[in-house]
């Protein structure tokens, strides 16, 4: 294809998404133009006939998020907290919701780094890295395993924490929960499968097609990873550590009862920027 200037590339990719009824037409716009054009809004601004190349990268790109592919999948990357995260296939979308668990626990991390000059951090289902790797570049002190049973989602954490330089203090483990895990961690964060089977169906196209199923299922009720994860963090937790998890908006009350009968305290819960239930800690 031709080249076209950018001002009338943006104009254009921007109608074609809204006349196809995507909601965030104009943001999404942008983002797939400037990343496949390799330009910026300031260029935009500055330079709006600018000619682009890469019209047929991007008109590919329009099509994908026509058909319903989320924008950061066609991107192939997502920010969190600070850094940007490669994804895959196997991994979800790391979403700003997901950053309340880890303001939850980082003062946490960083006192526990004070008094003990480590902060050892177990992160189960760790996907993109994106909650272990939040902290382990929020705290110089902290380590951390990230675990996952996909060997995709873990060559992903494993690219991910050595683009952010922190190679040193991650390691991706292959393992079902706590299925090959040793030793004792001060803290314990998951983001695990919470949707009911029942309900995955049900799910908007975005997620439903396009992000990985077994880390959205949670099993019949969608608290199977819940009590998974309650019967076999005492084994690996140190006497004082915390339990930091993701919940879905109406599980709070069944997640607690989980922990309380496996003998946890629930010490804080936390809501999104929606007003949403979303982070229990518990103690021991």
């Amino acid at each position: 294809m031709a080249e076209r200037p950018l001002g009338e590339l943006l104009r254009h990719a921007r109608q074609r998404l809204a006349g196809a009824g995507i909601a965030d037409a104009a943001f999404d716009a942008r983002l797939l133009v400037e990343h496949f054009s390799g330009t910026t809004r300031s260029d935009a601004i500055a330079s709006p006939d600018r000619p682009v190349a890469q019209v047929a990268e991007i008109e590919a790109a329009l099509d994908r998020r026509i058909a319903g592919e989320p924008v950061h999948r066609i991107l192939g990357y997502r920010d969190f907290y600070g850094m940007r995260l490669s994804l895959s296939t196997e991994t979800l979308e790391p979403r700003p919701d997901t950053e309340t668990l880890v303001d939850a626990v980082l003062p946490f991390v960083h006192a526990t780094a004070v008094r003990e000059s480590v902060c050892r951090i177990l992160d189960l289902g760790t996907g993109t890295g994106a909650i272990a790797l939040a902290l382990v570049t929020q705290e110089p002190k902290a380590e951390a395993i990230g675990v996952d049973v996909s060997e995709d989602a873990l060559a992903t954490a494993a690219a991910n924490a050595e683009a952010l330089g922190v190679s040193s203090r991650f390691s991706a483990k292959k393992s079902n929960w706590f299925a090959e895990i040793q030793g004792r961690h001060h803290l314990i964060v998951s983001n695990p499968p919470y949707i009911s089977t029942s309900e995955i169906d049900d799910l908007q196209n975005e997620v439903r097609n396009f992000d990985p199923r077994r880390a959205l299922d949670g099993g019949p009720d969608g608290l199977e990873p819940y009590r998974m994860i309650a019967s076999g963090a005492g084994r690996h937790l140190e006497e004082g550590g915390l339990i930091g998890l993701e919940i879905g908006h109406d599980q709070r009350h069944d997640v607690t009862v989980i922990f309380e009968q496996a003998g946890y305290h629930l010490s804080a819960h936390y809501k999104d920027l929606g007003g949403n239930d979303r982070v229990l800690v518990f103690s021991c």
